[in-house]
């Protein structure tokens, strides 16, 4: 039992890690190399497959009447979540946009309060407040400083979480009743279909022979990793965690943002996104971070 838990935190920190690394990673190849709708059909693709291959070996059927219901999850978290986070990053800093996403689990108790009718304690109230005016001020001063902080940008990120954390709060029921192998793998089908419309210009038109071997490393990573595995490897995780645990560990991601960051300006001279570490930005990650923490505080009756 105590050698699952260890696992499972291996999992989650395996997962916040390459979700940590993505904001920079994804934003190194767009949209000078691929666009944002075209890295969002490719993503949907590889992954799609993947677990289309391992849903061959689970025998579940679906109910007619759930149908719309994923059609609705494959909507929001598949299409409208990548597309407004990939052309969110594509426009500001890593930086914000990983601080704006851990604001997730504050968006997820507000739908829970108005769609499962959860009850939100004082410490969750207060915790909505501080997270909200930590996102709240990191969004309007995106077109306030030096960088590559942008409003819009800033918005699309924040947009997404919300788009994003309304699906976690509907397809809970669906995971519960069937495999979630099975469930995920209708949402990436369903969401390639809804995506391919905005983003077959953008594979059409893709400069394929100005692509490096990092480029393919970068898509590749995006693909299997920020996508397949850290799903994988957050399905393990909860079998054998509490999902308040699991969430905590959403701090990690502005944490190896700005590490990352450090680390290419400091040491490898490449000092694009230097200029995005500021006060307002520390004083907002600090904020929606301790928004968090108390969110997923349980509170004693």
């Amino acid at each position: 039992m105590k050698n699952n838990i260890f696992k499972a935190h291996l999992a989650l920190l395996g997962a916040n890690l390459i979700y940590g690394a993505n904001f920079m990673i994804a934003k190194g190849i767009m949209p000078n190399k691929i666009g944002p709708s075209a890295l969002v059909v490719f993503r949907l693709i590889g992954a799609g497959l993947l677990f289309w291959i391992i849903k061959r070996f689970v025998k579940e059927s679906i109910d007619k009447k759930d149908y719309p219901m994923i059609i609705l999850c494959a909507i929001l978290g598949a299409a409208v979540n990548m597309l407004l986070f990939f052309h969110g990053l594509s426009l500001t800093s890593p930086i914000d946009a990983s601080i704006i996403s851990t604001s997730i689990p504050v968006m997820v108790l507000i739908f829970s309060a108005f769609i499962l009718k959860e009850k939100i304690t004082n410490y969750k109230l207060l915790g909505i407040a501080i997270g909200g005016l930590g996102a709240f001020l990191l969004v309007w001063y995106g077109n306030k400083t030096e960088g590559t902080s942008s409003l819009l940008g800033n918005v699309l990120v924040f947009i997404n979480t919300c788009s994003y954390a309304l699906y976690l709060v509907l397809i809970k029921p669906l995971m519960m009743k069937y495999n979630p192998i099975t469930i995920i793998s209708w949402v990436f089908l369903l969401g390639f279909i809804f995506v391919l419309p905005f983003g077959i210009n953008d594979v059409i038109h893709t400069d394929y022979e100005a692509f490096t071997l990092q480029t393919y490393l970068s898509i590749g990573f995006v693909v299997i990793g920020t996508t397949f595995l850290t799903y994988l490897f957050n399905i393990y995780a909860l079998q054998h965690v509490a999902p308040s645990i699991a969430g905590s560990y959403v701090y990690l991601q502005p944490a190896i943002s700005f590490v990352l960051v450090l680390i290419s300006a400091l040491l490898l001279g490449y000092d694009t996104y230097k200029a995005d570490i500021n006060f307002v930005k520390i004083i907002s990650c600090l904020l929606v971070v301790s928004g968090v923490y108390l969110v997923s505080k349980k509170q004693n009756p």
